[in-house]
């Protein structure tokens, strides 16, 4: 018997990715740690977006034996594998796996000896607990954004067979697991390997007919995904109101050094057709600033590109130079000052934008599924549309989804009252 800690970083894809090696570890009688003090064996799926992922990536493991000399630390995920020598002259690296779900994973971890993993309240330890859960269905991507190292690390496309992944939810939802989100590095590009698939819309069909899931989730998508005929399944509402339509930069001659597969025109009308056919849909954005060329002139055109669509969340990265991808040798690089000034503009605006998107649903009742305990003890959930909601209540409120009335702004999000009443459902 085993004790593992597990820690991803980055993406939500890497977090499914853990999840999914807690359950194989749990089947095979290890124990999820709660710790990495008590953990005898650490594994750290990786993350290599930027040079601050990079970074991260090497000060956790570095504060992994920091914390704990005789833990075997084990290195997996992107970062291991782009750039495994530079992980491996920190010297605190006893092993190297792939990819999380490789055979060699569950070996490296019982050569070692014993495995733990730590949670949070309301999460069993190890993954996103019985309250939200991340299903892989796919990963790698063929389009070679010219930022972006994703292709060279996680490769070509390749999805899980619907069988495989509804199957995954009908276990989730048995586990107690009351949202599960669907997550891939191109979660669009679902193919069912020869199945006879339709793509995403038959998948997302088929999991809503099969499954039992309260809520379901949908990340990352591409403008072109969101046809009419997906769109329509909306109509259940066990579909979160939540799109996330990563847009990278409003201006057309960046997105065509970029290598974006879509114009700024078609994601308007990607989100034109999205907010007619969902109410009160939350959409939420990833936005680059001082890429390779970006001019004051394309800086300023994504900036009121930005401000016009009303995001309810925009998530903004200062560029960063990724070795072996095509913007990392193109002319114009910005400067550093630059840059980071561009960036600071555009997280006041995403500041502005996610406000007043939220004080919107003020005065209305939501359905709010509990999750956590906050650090300064309240209790944080979200709504459906991905609201943040924060309640002072001394009952325990993780695992339920509650009627709450939206009162006021409160950190990142709102203060809510649960509804006297309100059932838990």
């Amino acid at each position: 018997m085993s004790r593992v800690a597990l820690e991803s970083l980055g993406c939500k894809l890497n977090q499914a990715e853990m999840e999914a090696l807690s359950d194989r570890l749990a089947n095979r009688g290890h124990e999820i740690a709660e710790s990495l003090a008590v953990a005898d064996v650490y594994v750290l799926n990786t993350c290599t977006v930027t040079h601050i992922a990079d970074r991260k990536s090497r000060q956790a493991l570095r504060a992994a034996r920091r914390n704990n000399r005789g833990l075997r630390i084990i290195a997996t995920g992107c970062y291991a594998r782009r750039a495994p020598q530079d992980l491996a002259r920190l010297g605190v690296v006893d092993a190297f796996v792939s990819r999380p779900e490789d055979a060699g994973m569950v070996r490296a971890i019982e050569d070692g000896g014993r495995v733990r993993t730590a949670g949070r309240d309301g999460d069993r330890p190890g993954g996103w607990g019985r309250v939200r859960s991340l299903v892989k269905i796919q990963e790698g991507c063929g389009d070679f954004c010219t930022f972006c190292v994703v292709p060279y690390t996680r490769g070509r496309g390749r999805s899980r067979t619907p069988d495989d992944i509804v199957a995954e939810v009908r276990d989730r939802v048995a586990n107690g697991h009351r949202e599960v989100v669907l997550t891939g590095t191109k979660p669009g590009d679902y193919r069912s390997n020869g199945q006879g698939s339709a793509g995403l819309r038959e998948l997302v069909r088929r999991i809503l007919a099969e499954t039992t899931v309260e809520r379901l989730r949908l990340c990352s998508l591409q403008p072109g995904d969101l046809t009419a005929e997906l769109l329509e399944l909306w109509q259940d509402d066990r579909l979160c109101p939540h799109l996330h339509l990563p847009l990278q930069s409003g201006s057309e001659v960046t997105l065509r050094r970029m290598n974006r597969p879509y114009t700024v025109e078609e994601y308007e009308a990607a989100i034109c057709r999205a907010r007619e056919a969902i109410p009160d849909l939350a959409i939420t954005t990833d936005i680059l600033t001082g890429f390779p060329g970006e001019t004051a002139l394309d800086f300023e055109e994504s900036y009121r590109f930005c401000q016009r669509m009303d995001f309810a969340r925009i998530h903004v990265f200062p560029y960063s130079k990724r070795p072996g991808t095509a913007a990392a040798v193109m002319p114009g690089q910005v400067d550093d000052g630059t840059r980071k000034h561009r960036s600071a503009r555009m997280i006041s605006l995403a500041q502005q934008s996610a406000r007043r998107f939220r004080s919107r649903f003020l005065g209305r009742t939501l359905q709010v599924l509990w999750e956590d305990l906050s650090g300064e003890g309240f209790w944080r959930g979200h709504t459906g549309n991905y609201l943040p909601v924060y309640t002072k209540c001394p009952e325990r409120l993780a695992g339920k989804s509650l009627a709450v009335r939206l009162c006021k702004e409160y950190a990142d999000g709102l203060l809510g009252e649960i509804v006297n009443g309100g059932s838990d459902g």
